[in-house]
């Protein structure tokens, strides 16, 4: 039997009726997260594969990667109108803001993690270890102690679509790059491509992806510790991820074909609460808008939101 949800997006979306069938309730407590008269809209398309969602609610605008055009794009909440941020972008991927609102960003061509100063100067923050280079940052978050932690599975040097082509010099892990002395240090190691990343609310846990699971570890002493799967896909696989402030779990996720390309949304406790479902491969997420209940998703060659009730953490 078809999914009537999955099968939301073969129809004629110009008008929606309510509820919009993009949106699947799996658990009854999802019905509270969302606003029934509220649609997943397409906000942009044109890119070839569109990642690292951030927001900048200072400016009211919307910054994302664009890896194989190498390009940033910036889309103004205003306006509704989408332009060229910075070009080229070295293949940009993840993208987050520091505490002092500076964008910091993983490059694939360039093979590091980067800080773009107030003034628009590029500080290289990481781009090696232990003397071998980095194979290709992916994601990027910032904890409450301004430490950077990223992934580095390798996906950029692959093959020459969304950067160069290289052998690997490094095993792939998580890494931290310390606040205070600015050097990088391993934080996970023996994750099969770990990819997205984020903090629950309070920072007492740490999720991670790999491939198709969904990883949580304990936060003891800024340390992540006995990691156990969260959460697993029957088919596809997770990309990027972010909290809400009730400690839900919003995980793109995609190459599963309808019915999990999109956004699978999972309790604190692991119970998958409900999905929203994309017509393209979600890559990465984030929350925005004036009152960050605007959950922003890069997916493919697109941008799509929807409005939530809930905040991101």
């Amino acid at each position: 039997m078809t999914n009537p949800h999955a099968d939301a997006w073969n129809h004629d979306r110009t008008i929606v009726r309510f509820p919009d069938m993009a949106i699947e309730v799996v658990d009854e407590r999802f019905r509270e997260l969302i606003i029934w008269q509220e649609v997943v809209e397409r906000l942009w398309t044109g890119g070839r594969w569109t990642e690292g969602p951030v927001w900048f609610g200072d400016g009211r605008f919307l910054l994302f990667s664009d890896i194989p055009n190498n390009r940033m794009m910036r889309w103004d909440e205003v306006t509704g109108l989408v332009h060229p941020f910075r070009v080229p972008a070295q293949n940009s991927n993840g993208n987050t803001r520091d505490r002092q609102g500076r964008l910091i960003t993983c490059e694939h061509l360039t093979r590091r993690v980067t800080r773009t100063e107030h003034d628009g100067s590029i500080t290289v923050l990481m781009d090696a270890y232990a003397g071998k280079r980095l194979n290709a940052p992916n994601d990027v978050i910032v904890d409450t102690t301004d430490a950077i932690w990223f992934t580095d599975p390798g996906w950029g040097i692959t093959n020459d679509y969304e950067g160069d082509a290289a052998t690997p010099e490094l095993p792939q892990h998580v890494y931290r790059i310390d606040p205070m002395t600015g050097r990088g240090a391993i934080a996970i190691e023996g994750i099969e491509r770990p990819n997205g990343l984020c903090f629950s609310p309070n920072s007492d846990a740490l999720y991670v992806v790999s491939r198709t699971n969904l990883l949580v570890y304990a936060m003891v002493d800024g340390i992540p510790v006995n990691g156990r799967e969260f959460a697993r896909l029957p088919r596809g696989n997770y990309d990027g991820l972010r909290c809400d402030r009730d400690g839900n779990v919003w995980a793109a996720t995609g190459n599963g074909g309808a019915g999990i390309d999109g956004v699978h949304c999972y309790a604190p406790d692991g119970t998958l609460l409900g999905r929203i479902h994309l017509p393209e491969v979600c890559a990465n997420v984030c929350f925005g808008g004036i009152k960050r209940n605007r959950l922003f998703m890069t997916a493919s060659r697109s941008l799509y939101s929807v409005y939530l009730n809930t905040r991101g953490a």
